[in-house]
């Protein structure tokens, strides 16, 4: 691994998630998590405060050791009791059907197999568990798919493996999930960036 992406990439990465217009996607989506959650890619642990009452207990996997190490101060002033995992989301180091909820913000479009990884999400969901997501990916707009296509090859080189066309309810409902509820939106910026899903599915 490159100087660039073990320390430049995780602090652009805390950088870029600590934009204020996210918050309120945030806000809904861990307002619905509830019992033993799991959060795919906690990076900086910007979602901690965030985990209300309903929620028993907290389980952060993240691949970066440098985020591991921002998260650790937050994780230890959280109101519900979390537990860091070093991992990748291809291979979750849980039981199955041991999960309440899965969490997922701005993280599908930087996991390498994404396919594997919703497998694996859906492995360790209980039955009747949710997944909750918010993630940016290809826009409906031919123009501008066109042109997530061209910058993807750079941009993902560029921005630590992340991908700007992923479809994701495509993604998401082919590999093991049914999409239950879904709102599409667009943030400030540029066009290529900034078409999101938000959602929850169960397993299939």
């Amino acid at each position: 691994m490159s100087f660039y992406q073990r320390y430049i990439i995780p602090r652009l990465t805390h950088l870029a998630m600590r934009q204020k217009q996210l918050l309120p996607f945030r806000q809904r989506v861990i307002g619905a998590a509830e019992g033993r959650v799991l959060e795919i890619g906690i990076g900086s642990g910007l979602n901690f405060p965030l985990y209300g009452g309903t929620v028993t207990s907290l389980i952060g996997l993240e691949p970066s050791c440098e985020l591991l190490n921002m998260a650790r101060p937050r994780a230890e002033a959280a109101a519900a009791p979390i537990t860091l995992l070093d991992g990748s989301a291809e291979t979750i180091p849980l039981d199955s059907g041991s999960i309440d909820t899965v969490v997922t913000t701005w993280t599908l479009c930087t996991i390498p197999n994404a396919a594997q990884a919703l497998g694996e999400m859906r492995r360790v969901l209980r039955p009747g568990g949710a997944l909750l997501f918010v993630e940016h990916g290809r826009a409906p707009e031919p123009s501008v798919a066109g042109w997530q296509d061209r910058f993807d090859p750079l941009w993902s080189r560029l921005a630590g493996g992340c991908h700007l066309n992923r479809k994701m309810d495509d993604l998401i409902g082919a590999n093991g999930f049914r999409i239950e509820a879904m709102e599409n939106a667009r943030i400030p910026g540029p066009r290529t960036h900034t078409y999101l899903y938000q959602g929850r599915a169960r397993p299939a």
